[in-house]
């Protein structure tokens, strides 16, 4: 992933290009597929240099569009398993992840959390150029619950294992690649009723994933799964 790309070349600079001139020991002459976090490109590294490599860029690259637009709203858990969390829904597509505290989170994580939006990052940004996404998820800045409602999108999903109906049931008949779809994941101790009729409330649709209760970390892939799936089928059909 480079930050953009200026008279056909691009350069990485720092830590990753140590990583690639030092551990990779790449040369010049290579090709590798970049980014610039629109468009994958073919590239021919024509300088590699301690923490500086720079490349010529060749041509596009096609590479899948995302079937939908996700945001995945995830109640903060311990942050071995949220990075897992991220590294799955970067491989997913989801668009943007927004970690967020709700009442059953566990107490210190939120605040710990604004320490971490920076690791994230870079977590996602590996996980996409492993996935070969031509873009990056946002990771948006830690928010409370009641903030995180207000978040728009045309379809909204709170997930409940609490008497909710089937997720696949929930979904819209019509679906189309610019929908916009947001998912909300509760802690590890579940959603307190306060925060269920607080949604409804806010206009989310409930829906499970099953009888058994999931690990956040689970309910997130297995969600992020449907989602990318319908709309993806609903996309090949049109």
């Amino acid at each position: 992933m480079v930050s953009a790309i200026r008279g056909g070349t691009a350069e990485i600079l720092g830590e990753e290009a140590r990583h690639l001139t030092r551990v990779l020991r790449v040369e010049p002459g290579q090709q590798f597929e970049i980014s610039d976090n629109r468009t994958v490109w073919l590239a021919e590294i024509a300088e590699a240099r301690g923490e500086r490599v720079v490349f010529r860029v060749i041509e596009p690259v096609e590479s899948p569009a995302l079937p939908v637009r996700i945001t995945l709203i995830a109640a903060i858990v311990k942050f071995d398993r949220f990075e897992w969390m991220i590294e799955k829904a970067t491989e997913l597509g989801v668009e943007r992840i927004l970690p967020m505290e709700a009442a059953r989170t566990e107490k210190g994580l939120f605040e710990a959390s604004r320490k971490r939006a920076e690791r994230w990052r870079r977590i996602a940004r590996e996980s996409s150029q492993q996935s070969r996404r031509a873009s990056v998820p946002e990771i948006l800045a830690s928010a409370r619950f009641e903030a995180c409602l207000a978040t728009p999108a045309a379809y909204r999903y709170f997930m409940d294992e609490s008497g909710a109906p089937p997720f696949l049931s929930m979904l819209p008949a019509s679906r189309k690649a610019a929908d916009q779809v947001a998912v909300m994941l509760g802690p590890e101790g579940g959603w307190t009723d306060a925060e269920r009729q607080s949604a409804a409330g806010a206009g989310w649709m409930a829906a499970s994933l099953g009888p058994l209760i999931l690990r956040a970390e689970t309910a997130a892939a297995a969600a992020l799964a449907v989602v990318g799936n319908a709309w993806m089928a609903a996309n090949s059909l049109q």
